[in-house]
């Protein structure tokens, strides 16, 4: 998935520092989500809340602002906000890092060599469909 008209998305967001009994610290983070809109619902029922250029400094002011203050920017994307693009699978493995795994890739039926090992796949990598 990514914006249809390029650019960057910002996505609602909390974060917290979690002080623990012992008195370490750790910083904490979550994405909110809704339920998708028409364009994602087919992909999956949840989407992430994305604010809007205008809106972010209303979603950021965390000073003078309430949580019901900016509850009307809890909703889905625009229809036609994003699209989605059919890429590689070195996309499920997060040591694949280089600029490939954004390119396109064919959708349809895969060869056979080509089901038994993945591209980019290894050793440390375990499959729960191997032949």
């Amino acid at each position: 998935m990514r914006p249809k008209h390029g650019g960057l998305v910002a996505f609602a967001g909390l974060i917290e520092t979690y002080a623990e009994p012992g008195g370490s610290e750790m910083d904490t983070g979550a994405i909110l989500t809704v339920n998708a809109n028409a364009d994602i619902a087919h992909i999956h029922d949840r989407m992430p809340v994305v604010i809007d250029p205008q809106d972010f400094a209303r979603w950021l002011d965390c000073r003078t602002r309430e949580p019901r203050d900016v509850a009307d920017l809890l909703r889905p994307a625009q229809l036609d906000f994003f699209e989605a693009v059919p890429v590689s699978d070195l996309v499920n493995k997060v040591a694949n890092t280089g600029p490939e795994i954004q390119e396109r890739s064919m959708v349809g039926p895969e060869p056979e060599k080509a089901r038994r090992r993945k591209p980019g796949a290894d050793d440390s990598q375990m499959s729960l469909f191997q032949q």
